[in-house]
């Protein structure tokens, strides 16, 4: 029961991880994307209709993550081409990815796909209690191994300097001949791809179905994520599960008869993320490690 239940809030977590991960490099370059919501919508649906059409989920992967990120250059043309205020333009792009993946799956609703199957890693899947996070699909392996690549990344490589100097001081950087928008453009562009991963992840893994609106605020919560992990990719995934607990806690509420009505639970997630950015917000995004320039629009002309 234990393991069983461990399993599903590493599973839950999952599509949190990828899209705040994704979130997360964004904002080191210094955009503030709003739109993750209406990204992963783009992703999960896309996925859904590549591994109905195709017969294969591994290309319902591809498919997501490539819509995804296609969402994603929508946003990075109005921010950075035509200098549109970040935070209006990614409430703008969420409503548009909610509106176009609903259209899109509405022949969708109703049809089923065979999701990605598991790999058990021997001896290791045995263990009791721990053994279930060795249980798990391609994509959540995939996770914690694209987490790695993006704390290296940042911390260990010239460009992932170059990166953060750009959300650090973009007039700086750009006085050192770094192109800054087009830094940008590359990191909105992967995160974009990485929050379609994460919409992938609901109908290949969690639902093999399509629903409207199915992401149910994943995204908005994916956004908490990222500062509640101080900008950190590692905090993403304490986060993460710590979210992704709260979400079962409230199903395993109602399946044992808790007499706290059913609604209330199932706001617990939001509520939790509601607390954060409130808690964040008391105190200054700066004492957070905040990017000094997150959301501030950068005209190369000045």
């Amino acid at each position: 029961m234990i393991d069983e239940l461990l399993l599903t809030v590493l599973l839950t977590s999952v599509p949190l991880i990828l899209a705040a991960t994704g979130e997360l490099v964004a904002e080191k370059s210094g955009v503030l994307n709003l739109g993750v919501e209406g990204m992963m919508l783009m992703g999960a649906v896309a996925a859904f209709g590549a591994a109905l059409v195709s017969g294969s989920p591994y290309l319902g992967i591809i498919g997501g993550g490539l819509a995804g990120m296609a969402t994603a250059a929508v946003f990075a043309l109005f921010t950075l081409g035509l200098a549109t205020n970040q935070v209006a333009t990614g409430l703008a792009l969420t409503i548009f990815g909610t509106g176009l993946s609903g259209l899109i799956g509405a022949p969708l609703v109703g049809q089923a796909i065979e999701g990605l199957p598991e790999f058990h890693i021997a001896v290791l899947a045995q263990i009791p209690v721990l053994g279930a996070a060795f249980k798990l699909d391609i994509m959540a392996y995939g996770c914690i191994l694209l987490v790695s690549l993006t704390a290296w990344f940042l911390s260990s490589t010239r460009a992932g300097l170059i990166l953060r100097s750009v959300g650090v001081n973009h007039d700086s950087a750009h006085a050192l001949g770094y192109p800054v928008l087009m830094i940008r453009s590359l990191a909105v562009l992967f995160g974009g791809f990485m929050a379609g991963l994460g919409g992938a992840y609901l109908p290949l893994v969690l639902t093999p179905h399509w629903a409207e609106g199915m992401t149910a605020g994943r995204g908005w919560i994916a956004l908490a994520l990222v500062v509640f992990a101080s900008w950190r990719p590692w905090g993403l995934v304490a986060g993460a599960i710590l979210f992704g607990g709260v979400t079962i806690m409230q199903l395993a509420g109602q399946a044992k008869g808790w007499t706290i009505p059913p609604q209330f639970l199932s706001m617990l997630p939001y509520l939790a993320t509601i607390f954060v950015l409130v808690f964040i917000s008391s105190r200054g995004r700066n004492y957070f490690g905040a990017p000094a320039h997150l959301g501030r629009v950068f005209h190369p002309t000045r």
